[in-house]
């Protein structure tokens, strides 16, 4: 039977009595339903885990306490930097979460020329960036990674793209360059998506002069959030630690 994973952003000792707030309590109470003496993991972000008892379980209140520190990693030895350009929002999601399972490093998301979703009202980008930390925080629970990767700020394309170190790629149904034919990164991984629309020939022109490669999948036009996804998948595959 599967362990219920908890990421609680707060200091965790072992030995400690932790009462959990009402979203992590309802959830165990409700959602879950899980009784007393039930087997938990929580993990603070700060990296390893701890295994935990639910003390009680009761409309009243929810604790756990945790048991000896597990220092267990899952991060990937290979940095990659995600500019994921802003799509629907049960895409963005997907898109998201399956990036957290992959092992990326961080996501920005990006605001393109084509992007259906437009966040120009400072409440609503505010809005969508906690949905968007919420998923991530789910995804790391699922998959069972202790650090849940930044998700930044939505961001402009161009100022994304001017600030990018390592080996720099973005897809191109046109691009002139496949994964095979780049030679192993010594550093971090930065790679560009689309919005739904794709990239504009301006925002083309802008990463070339970013020295971003232009990345050719294969013959196939893929959905935005597919494209991110098999491309984190061969990155991952060829360089990182799903080879």
């Amino acid at each position: 039977m599967r362990i219920s994973r908890f990421f609680l952003p707060q200091p965790l000792n072992s030995g400690a009595t932790i009462h959990l707030e009402e979203e992590s309590a309802h959830y165990v109470r409700t959602v879950l339903r899980l009784k007393k003496g039930a087997d938990l993991i929580v993990f603070n972000g700060e990296g390893g885990e701890y295994p935990a008892t639910l003390l009680e379980a009761h409309k009243e209140a929810v604790s756990v306490q945790l048991g000896e520190f597990n220092p267990r990693e899952t991060e990937s030895p290979l940095i990659i930097s995600l500019g994921l350009g802003i799509s629907r929002s049960e895409r963005m999601d997907l898109a998201i979460q399956k990036a957290v399972e992959l092992g990326v490093s961080s996501i920005t998301p990006l605001l393109a020329e084509r992007c259906v979703v437009q966040l120009d009202d400072p409440a609503r980008k505010g809005q969508r960036l906690r949905h968007w930390r919420k998923v991530v925080q789910g995804a790391c629970e699922q998959c069972g990674r202790n650090r849940p990767p930044p998700i930044f700020e939505p961001v402009k394309l161009e100022d994304w793209v001017t600030c990018q170190t390592g080996l720099r790629l973005f897809l191109d149904p046109g691009g002139t360059k496949t994964l095979r034919e780049l030679p192993q990164p010594e550093g971090a991984v930065c790679l560009l998506t689309g919005p739904e629309g794709g990239f504009s020939g301006h925002e083309r022109k802008i990463a070339l002069a970013a020295d971003f490669f232009a990345l050719r999948l294969g013959p196939r036009v893929l959905r935005t959030e597919t494209a991110a996804l098999a491309t984190v998948s061969a990155i991952q595959t060829l360089w990182g630690d799903l080879g």
